[in-house]
């Protein structure tokens, strides 16, 4: 029903594509044609509203698709105080055209924390390079001699919620036969792979008979790589030599109870969560 001067709006007719301006009851003075309707007309206002709108869709959607570990926001860069801590590297990167090159990059980015369940470890040191003989902690008793080792990776973790230091080294051999009988040997030789501190130097060897349930590495075949995990305390000592006695003060820390773990389980579960990261992309190969 409609009064005399009005008349019924189109469908979907808003208030500016009517097709004219009503002044009182009078008739429409728009000069339209009747059954015509004017579409909404483009203003500048309405022309920047969508420009935005499909910038802040582009930009979303490379962020979601170019994310880049350590980021603040990911996929806008590395932040300059992350950039600042980059681990330290000793020896030479092998090419990237290797699609099985031990490029540390590849596998442990340095601004991405290593999960596997509930425990994370961020990387520290880099020692890589063909020399296999470089991650033995005694060069004089060789149990990789006539291996076939073709190049390692050994690298150096921090657990983010445990105080425990972990080193893993990634051995690469030309088939699966030659990496069995490695790790074989190496398992044969208990220590023979040293164990890599945060700043890329070499801990002492713990001492004969010292290493525990937690304390000694596990060493793992994967196909034709051998991935050697070991854990220490977060002073990088053995978990057996831990001063005590006599003129040493003893550990401040809180009595090991139902929920909090023991040194030992604190170890290998560093251990054997660095053993399935370093090994899980070689499953396949």
């Amino acid at each position: 029903m409609t009064t005399q001067g009005e008349r019924t709006p189109t469908p979907g007719e808003g208030q500016e594509g009517q097709a004219g301006q009503r002044t009182g009851g009078g008739a429409d003075t728009g000069g339209t044609a009747p059954g015509r309707r004017r579409g909404r007309r483009l203003t500048g206002r309405r022309a920047a509203g969508w420009i935005v709108m499909v910038g802040v869709v582009a930009a979303g959607g490379w962020i979601i698709t170019r994310p880049t570990p350590g980021d603040y926001i990911p996929g806008l860069g590395p932040s300059t105080k992350d950039s600042a801590k980059t681990p330290p590297v000793v020896g030479s990167a092998p090419p990237r055209t290797d699609p099985e090159s031990l490029n540390v990059d590849n596998f442990f980015p340095a601004q991405r924390p290593v999960e596997v369940g509930a425990f994370k470890a961020r990387r520290n040191g880099v020692r890589q390079g063909e020399n296999c003989a470089e991650v033995l902690q005694d060069r004089t008793q060789d149990p990789l001699k006539d291996a076939g080792c073709q190049a390692y990776l050994t690298v150096s973790f921090t657990g983010q919620d445990r105080p425990v230091l972990s080193s893993v080294t990634l051995l690469r051999f030309p088939d699966q036969a030659s990496a069995a009988k490695a790790a074989d040997a190496l398992r044969a030789k208990p220590g023979s792979v040293a164990f890599m501190l945060a700043d890329t130097s070499i801990a002492p060897a713990q001492p004969a008979g010292a290493a525990k349930t937690g304390g000694e590495a596990r060493v793992e075949a994967v196909g034709h790589y051998v991935t050697v995990a070991s854990s220490r305390t977060g002073d990088g000592r053995p978990a057996a030599t831990a001063p005590t006695g006599a003129g040493t003060p003893a550990a401040t820390g809180p009595a090991p109870t139902a929920t909090a773990p023991t040194t030992e389980q604190m170890l290998d579960e560093a251990t054997r969560a660095l053993s399935y990261a370093a090994g899980s992309p070689f499953v396949w190969m």
